[in-house]
């Protein structure tokens, strides 16, 4: 499933700034950790919701988060460690008539607490 902007997440600077201090760093020290400027490094906290992608993984690394976390992405809900194979077929055992579906998951059922 696509990622997705949440919009009701801060903007990147906000972000920027949070992660900052919950790491610890004033903006200088986050500037040498990085290799940039004090200066870029209020710009982007403060002027910019365009966040600078050549910086991008250096601020997530320093910072101990993901990128995903720095641009306000967040995953859309999936199952976690389903096989596109099985998935495929929960697509189609959903799309069944209901007296067919009802059975077969009664199967699955016997199945999974035999295992169990």
């Amino acid at each position: 499933m696509p990622k997705q902007l949440d919009p009701s997440t801060e903007g990147f600077g906000a972000r920027l700034v949070q992660f900052r201090k919950t790491a610890g760093y004033t903006q200088q020290q986050l500037a040498d950790e990085i290799g940039a400027s004090r200066r870029q490094v209020a710009y982007y906290e403060g002027e910019s919701e365009h966040p600078p992608a050549s910086l991008l993984i250096a601020l997530a690394q320093a910072l101990n988060v993901t990128t995903d976390a720095l641009l306000g992405v967040r995953q859309t809900r999936k199952l976690a460690s389903v096989s596109t194979r099985l998935e495929r077929r929960i697509k189609q055992i959903e799309r069944m008539p209901a007296k067919p579906k009802q059975q077969l998951l009664g199967i699955i059922d016997t199945f999974i607490a035999a295992h169990q």
